[in-house]
């Protein structure tokens, strides 16, 4: 019996319903999208709470920064060496090295033990991840702030026109955050499937696609793991697929990308 999913999330009902049809004269496949990939020469950013590298699951961190308070009281990126201080972040590292283990992880901590955070740390961590030009920037969190929203919303349209993927997960409750919602984010949201591959084009907006989210079983804090449900590890999957395209077509950008999941999508036909 899978947990009780969370808002937005697809289930096995709706899962019918959300059948798309494509005019495109052919389709482009999995394989010729990411098939042969493994991620290798892809950069990805997780901004969540920190990773623990020396997780089995994850394998190492090629960096780790977070914000820190300067003398002058502004905000300034510095060296991590505090791993993930809720066992958050690492739950998606692994998601994300078990889909594309040769691309490169990166941590930006922006979030405390209570996987809550304060909106300058999630600026200043998000900034610094936008300014690197990652290729995939995983984001499994939201923010209710309105004040900050014009802030992000700059960040995440500098990330899309910089060619940064940025791809962030929809609120576990039906409530307005973000930066989900932004056009230039890609959405995820959960959906009960068990294949670490399955996306589906989401028929009904705000929410883009849907990756698996629904029991999971995931690395979390001293070496171990838990079962765990919720957006947040749907964006993962997704991040891990996106590695794996970027790391295929270095050339393709963000719009690309989103037309190459949408093609691929499991509830996507083409038509007659």
């Amino acid at each position: 019996m899978c947990a009780e999913i969370p808002a937005w999330a697809l289930d096995a009902e709706a899962a019918e319903r959300n059948r798309l049809t494509t005019a495109w004269p052919h389709r482009v496949t999995r394989e010729w999208a990411w098939g042969g990939s493994d991620g290798t020469g892809a950069r990805v950013c997780i901004v969540d709470s920190g990773v623990d590298g020396t997780h089995p699951r994850v394998g190492g961190v090629d960096r780790a920064v977070v914000p820190v308070a300067r003398d002058d009281g502004e905000l300034a990126i510095a060296e991590d060496d505090a791993g993930d201080v809720s066992g958050h972040g690492t739950a998606c590292a692994g998601i994300i090295r078990s889909l594309a283990p040769g691309a490169s992880l990166t941590s930006a901590r922006v979030l405390g033990p209570d996987i809550t955070g304060s909106a300058a740390d999630l600026l200043s961590g998000l900034a610094w991840a936008v300014e690197q030009r990652f290729d995939v920037i995983s984001m499994s969190l939201s923010t209710r702030k309105r004040a900050i929203v014009p802030d992000l919303y700059q960040l995440a349209d500098r990330a899309y026109f910089c060619g940064s993927l940025l791809v962030a997960c929809a609120h576990n409750l039906q409530v307005e955050s973000f930066p989900w919602r932004f056009a230039s984010v890609l959405s995820v949201a959960g959906h009960a499937g068990s294949d670490p591959f399955e996306v589906h084009c989401s028929a009904t907006p705000p929410v883009e696609f849907y990756a698996r989210g629904v029991d999971v079983e995931v690395a979390w804090s001293d070496g171990g793991t838990i079962t765990a449900t919720g957006n947040s590890f749907a964006t993962p999957h997704l991040a891990g697929i996106c590695a794996r395209i970027r790391a295929a077509h270095p050339g393709l950008s963000p719009f690309q990308v989103k037309q190459l999941l949408y093609l691929t999508a499991t509830n996507v036909e083409v038509a007659a």
